[in-house]
C-alpha cells in the first residue's frame, strides 16, 4: 500500500501533477481496450478472456479498482484510441517495439514471443523462414494489420505488395486455407493456437522455423500493457501490482490454458532466459 501511495502522489507529468491513478480509483472503473486476437484476448461466452485480460483483471483487483469496462476495437485502432482517451490501458498482447514506445508508455512485460508461420497442410511451398518467402516471387503472406510481423517481413526482403494485411488472425487462417495467401505470419503462440483449433486439418505450423535475423531482437519481442505517456502514475501503480505476480506459480497456472509455458516468460523473471 505504501508503494501505491507513493506512486499516486509522487509523479508529475506535462507540467502538472499526474492524477491518472487517483482518477480511476475515485471513479471506481478502469476502461481496458482489447482486440480479438486469441489467445492473447478474445470473448468466450460473453466474457472477455485470454492471457492479457486475465492478467489485467488480477492487477485491477490488486489495485482496489471495483470495475473494468472492456472496450473492443480492432488491433490497428488500439494505439490511436488509447491516445484519444477512449480507454485507459491496452490489454491485447501488444508487443513492445521502438515505434510503439515512442507513442505510449508500456508496463513491465508479461511474456516474450517468437515468430512462426501457419501454412497449408503439407507446407507445399516448403516455407521455413521469412527469407524463404522473400526468395519466392509467387509467395504471398498475410499479417494482422499494424502487427509487428509486417515490419519483420519487409526487413527480410518481402515486397510490400506480397504482404496482405488482414483484420485478425481468424481471417488470416481462412486466407491460408482458401489459397489467397501461402502463409500467415504471427507469433508462435497465436499460430500454435490456430493450428490446434483447425478441426478440418487444412493448415499446420511450419516446422522447423528459423527466427528472423532482421529487426527488433532478431524477431523475439516482449508483450506488455500500454498506457498514455502522460499517465505514468497509472502505469507505475499497475507495475507495482504486476511485477510481483509475473513468473509466479499462480501466474503460470493462469496462462497455461492459453498455451503459455515458463519458456514464454519475459527474460527478466525466473524461467524466462532467452
Amino acid at each position: 500500500m505504501i508503494g501505491l501511495l507513493a506512486v499516486t502522489f509522487g509523479y508529475l507529468a506535462f507540467g502538472s501533477r499526474d492524477t491518472s491513478f487517483e482518477r480511476v480509483r475515485r471513479e471506481g472503473v478502469i476502461r481496458i481496450g482489447y482486440a480479438v486476437e486469441a489467445p492473447y484476448a478474445f470473448v468466450d461466452g460473453g466474457r472477455v478472456t485470454g492471457e492479457s485480460p486475465d492478467v489485467a483483471a488480477r492487477v485491477v483487483r490488486a489495485l482496489g479498482i471495483p470495475r473494468v469496462a472492456w472496450v473492443q476495437t480492432t488491433f490497428d485502432r488500439l494505439l490511436p484510441e488509447l491516445i484519444d482517451g477512449r480507454f485507459d490501458v491496452i490489454a491485447a498482447g501488444m508487443f513492445v517495439t521502438p515505434e510503439r514506445t515512442s507513442r505510449v508508455a508500456f508496463s513491465h512485460p508479461t511474456f516474450r514471443v517468437r515468430q512462426s508461420l501457419l501454412v497449408r497442410k503439407g507446407n507445399p511451398l516448403d516455407l521455413h523462414a521469412y527469407d524463404d518467402i522473400a526468395a519466392r516471387a509467387d509467395c504471398r503472406v498475410a499479417v494482422v494489420a499494424s502487427a509487428f510481423e509486417r515490419d519483420l517481413l519487409v526487413l527480410a526482403g518481402v515486397p510490400h505488395d506480397r504482404v496482405v494485411q488482414v483484420p485478425d488472425s481468424q481471417t488470416g487462417r481462412v486466407a491460408v486455407e482458401s489459397g489467397l495467401v501461402d502463409a500467415l505470419a504471427l507469433s508462435s503462440i497465436t499460430i500454435a493456437w490456430l493450428a490446434s483449433r483447425d478441426s478440418l486439418g487444412r493448415t499446420e505450423v511450419a516446422t522447423p522455423f528459423a527466427q528472423p535475423t532482421h529487426g527488433h531482437e532478431g524477431g523475439v519481442s516482449a508483450g506488455a500493457f500500454a498506457f498514455r505517456p502522460q499517465e505514468l502514475a497509472l502505469r507505475d501503480a499497475w507495475n507495482t501490482a504486476l511485477a510481483p505476480f509475473v513468473g509466479t506459480e499462480d501466474h503460470l497456472r493462469m496462462i497455461a490454458p492459453y498455451g503459455f509455458t515458463p519458456a514464454d516468460l519475459p527474460p527478466t523473471v525466473p524461467g524466462g532466459q532467452l
